[in-house]
């Protein structure tokens, strides 16, 4: 029998700024897809800081995770994820210690260390080039210490967030990230949906090298991945183009907007090859071949989350693949 139908499913919505689009379009289709998502019963919406980056309006992470919270009741909402690096870990303790406040019981936040954008916007945040690879454990014990209980000779308080024990997880793309999860105990999410390379040795570190916590008495492994389901797998390959178009033009140096689907893409055999690996894990097709390989991945990974990233830019086409991935995987 199909594990699948005992994996919780979530999205993860990187807020993509259209063409001819605007960023107020964006945060509306943000809400719609999360209150679309709670009703197919998905298990969390997170959103991600980026940067500087045209086609991304997910920059004042908390701020839009607070406004989709608002307008929704049972799903939870988070980040996928802050990247602690940028931020002093009190200004984080407060932020998301005020959403656990206002939203009690549903506020997620998952933590990264790369920048989300470029070295001229490093610099714009104050962020030195080595942040985040040598101190991270260290903001992240004291974020841990904002969000905790207080104690009796603590002289900096998260007011609000002391005791709110917003849950944290551990997000990466490498073994790091799921080493330094494997070691404080704390859920760990591979990002799958843009790069898959490392994936099955991230998981294998992470499960391998688990020590029981307060928070986990055992490993809990969240896989992004990127799925775009369609009425047929023709219809689907079509629709994925838009995605291929952004990793195309983020190859080439030129960000840019969600661009409309095409029927044929204009890139070199090497172009290709180097889309392939940011969307090497991506399942494209119809609602059986969508079925298939979802089983077929959860398998593969022993994942007990999949988090999926659908990249359209209608968002008519958007709500219609997280419907199909509802219906195949016997959620709607």
């Amino acid at each position: 029998m199909s594990q699948l139908a005992d994996t919780a499913l979530s999205v993860l919505d990187l807020a993509p700024i259209r063409e001819g689009g605007s960023a107020g379009e964006t945060f509306d289709n943000c809400v719609t897809l999360a209150q679309h998502a709670e009703r197919l019963g998905y298990t969390r919406y997170w959103l991600a800081e980026h940067h500087n980056i045209a086609g991304i309006a997910s920059a004042a992470t908390s701020v839009l995770i607070g406004h989709v919270a608002g307008h929704t009741s049972t799903i939870r909402v988070g980040s996928g994820g802050i990247m602690l690096p940028n931020h002093p870990p009190l200004v984080i303790a407060e932020q998301f210690g005020t959403l656990e406040t206002l939203y009690p019981g549903r506020i997620d936040l998952g933590l990264g260390r790369a920048p989300g954008s470029d070295g001229a916007t490093m610099r714009a945040m104050r962020r030195s080039a080595h942040a985040g690879v040598d101190d991270f454990p260290a903001q992240l014990e004291e974020l841990t210490r904002y969000l905790g209980d207080e104690t009796p000779d603590q002289q900096v308080k998260a007011v609000p967030g002391q005791g709110t024990h917003v849950p944290l997880w551990l997000l990466g793309s490498s073994g790091y990230s799921a080493q330094l999860a494997a070691r404080l105990g704390l859920p760990f999410a591979f990002a799958a949906q843009f790069a898959p390379g490392y994936l099955h040795e991230a998981l294998r570190l992470y499960r391998d090298n688990f020590r029981p916590s307060s928070v986990l008495s055992r490993p809990y492994a969240m896989v992004g991945l990127p799925v775009i389901a369609a009425e047929s797998d023709a219809m689907a390959r079509y629709l994925a183009t838009t995605a291929q178009q952004k990793f195309l033009n983020l190859i080439r140096g030129r960000p840019t907007q969600s661009r409309p689907p095409v029927e044929t893409l204009d890139w070199t055999p090497m172009e290709q090859a180097q889309v392939g690996q940011f969307l090497g894990a991506a399942i494209i097709g119809g609602p059986e071949t969508v079925k298939a390989e979802l089983e077929a991945f959860q398998a593969r990974t022993g994942a007990d989350e999949l988090m999926l990233n659908s990249d359209f830019y209608s968002q008519e086409d958007r709500l219609r693949s997280y419907e199909i991935v509802a219906s195949v995987t016997g959620r709607s």
